[in-house]
């Protein structure tokens, strides 16, 4: 019993100081939940790669979909406040699975002191027909995103995100979908 609380308050402690987010964006079509999770303090990690847990879920009227991703990242000493991402991620939906590779970039704009912490992300996700399953054929998803911290710890962002899949639905014989084309904003809350 005591182990088992002790084990528990180690992994919430562990969960409360890692450097990890949570957010909503929405748009007139849809809206999703997403959650970032660091590794690095977990696991006692202190070097330059910070590995990461990408957690979303996305709603809309037409599909859900589900993503869950592991990436690494890391600065580039040559040129501050541009960060690399590469990685692996899972999407489900009701009818198709897919592990895309992901790939994503990252800029913290040089802004003085007095200026908020701004940055612009960009990521690409790709999942050819061998990575991808049941109804499906392939999957990408691009995203680009603007995002400002305008009270410490609280951002606020906006973004363009296309998601696009192939595989067989009922009211769709060609199989090509786009499951996600649109602009959206949103909160986040890092701690």
């Amino acid at each position: 019993m005591i182990r088992k609380l002790l084990l528990s308050t180690l992994f919430f402690t562990g969960i409360i100081s890692a450097e990890s987010s949570i957010g909503l964006d929405i748009n007139s079509d849809d809206v999703e939940i997403l959650g970032t999770y660091s590794l690095n303090s977990t696991l006692g990690y202190t070097g330059g790669t910070s590995y990461l847990i990408d957690v979303s879920y996305l709603h809309n009227d037409i599909d859900d979909l589900f993503t869950l991703g592991f990436i690494g990242e890391n600065p580039l000493e040559a040129a501050p406040g541009l960060i690399f991402g590469f990685g692996l991620k899972t999407a489900f939906s009701k009818d198709f699975m897919a592990f895309p590779l992901l790939g994503k970039v990252k800029y913290i704009l040089p802004f003085d002191g007095d200026m908020p912490t701004t940055s612009l992300l960009a990521s690409f996700a790709y999942a050819p027909s061998v990575l991808t399953f049941l109804d499906g054929d392939t999957y990408s998803e691009f995203r680009t995103e603007a995002d400002i911290e305008m009270i410490s710890n609280i951002h606020v962002f906006a973004g363009y995100r296309n998601i696009y899949t192939d595989y067989d639905l009922a009211n769709n014989p060609k199989g090509e979908y786009q499951l996600n084309d649109s602009w959206y904003g949103g909160l986040k809350l890092s701690f």
